[in-house]
């Protein structure tokens, strides 16, 4: 049974969440990556940009599956 998290990065098999990367344009992150361009992802507290950014993460690296 899930629970919904408010104190830690989200992880899918134990939390209620939205996947990370469905709420930003992933494809427009590798674009600036492979520019070799800085971005920001600002957001408001508690909205998931370390979820996203480890989500991130396992998808450049090939480590996890990504939800």
């Amino acid at each position: 049974m899930g629970f919904f998290n408010t104190e830690c990065p989200v992880r899918p098999e134990r939390h209620y969440c939205i996947p990370p990367l469905d709420r930003v344009d992933f494809d427009e992150i590798l674009e600036l990556i492979d520019k070799d361009r800085h971005f920001v992802l600002n957001a408001l507290r508690q909205t998931g940009k370390t979820s996203i950014l480890l989500r991130s993460a396992d998808r450049l690296n090939g480590t996890r599956e990504c939800r």
